[in-house]
């Protein structure tokens, strides 16, 4: 009798310190962790659709009973359908595979992981990205429209200095005399004051002025009459007076101009 009080007493004694220590859990199973009294309330909140009452609820089901299952799936379902928090979402599904090892929705489980990663991964690092790409194609939009700008008005520049030349050709053809004294070239005609400052350079000057108004060149590919009238140090109008015919936007390889003296 003795022995037997004695076994009985050590029995309790361990069921004591085993439910002190947490060995033997209040609800090992589904079923017993959904009727814990936090988690129905969570349930019911649902229904009611006060998602923020129900997180709360089973965060309490939780803190009650840390090795719930199910708890941990009811969050993370609100978390990633209601709240829009992948990464709540994420740990809540993973701490639901691990209490739950032979869950039969794993696999569903794991897809929304991805999910939920995918989403995170947006928000964290695609968003700036996006962002930053956006105002670098509207700074070079601007950039290419202040470029397009400046182009037509350096257009509108170039066609009022062609226009200019064109007039000024027009009124120097007009004023153009043969110089007395020599025997003019019947194709090449120099303007005005080329010719007043031959016939003031005495004999000498009047003798040297045919061969220097007589100078030629030939066009080679790439040159235009800016190019040509820079290399024998003579101006552009007086280069355009010389060609009358020539048109200055349509040079052709192998053209022959004249080129007034200098």
């Amino acid at each position: 009798m003795m022995f037997s009080a004695r076994l009985f007493r050590g029995a309790l004694l361990l069921i004591a310190c085993a439910l002190l220590s947490g060995c033997i859990p209040s609800g090992s199973g589904p079923l017993d962790e959904e009727k814990e009294p936090h988690f129905l309330a969570g349930k019911n909140r649902i229904s009611t659709l006060d998602y923020k009452g129900a997180i709360e609820s089973f965060e309490k089901a939780l803190q009650a009973n840390p090795q719930s299952a199910s708890a941990h799936f009811e969050l993370a379902c609100l978390f990633e359908k209601t709240e829009m928090e992948p990464a709540a979402a994420i740990y809540h599904y993973e701490h639901y595979l691990k209490l739950r090892k032979d869950a039969g929705n794993a696999d569903l489980v794991k897809q929304h992981i991805m999910a939920c990663k995918q989403a995170l991964a947006e928000t964290v690092s695609l968003g700036p990205v996006t962002e930053k790409v956006q105002r670098q194609f509207e700074q070079i939009a601007e950039e290419s429209k202040r470029l397009t700008e400046e182009n037509k008005r350096l257009r509108d520049d170039l066609d009022r200095w062609i226009s200019y030349a064109a007039r000024l050709q027009t009124l120097t053809n007009q004023s153009t005399t043969p110089v007395r004294g020599t025997q003019p070239n019947p194709i090449v005609r120099a303007p005005a004051p080329a010719l007043a400052q031959a016939a003031s350079a005495g004999s000498s000057g009047t003798a040297s002025a045919p061969s220097t108004l007589a100078r030629t060149h030939t066009v080679k590919a790439g040159e235009t009459p800016i190019l040509i009238a820079k290399k024998y140090s003579v101006k552009l109008e007086a280069l355009l007076a010389a060609n009358p015919n020539l048109d200055a936007r349509r040079l052709r390889v192998g053209q022959v101009l004249r080129i007034p003296g200098s």
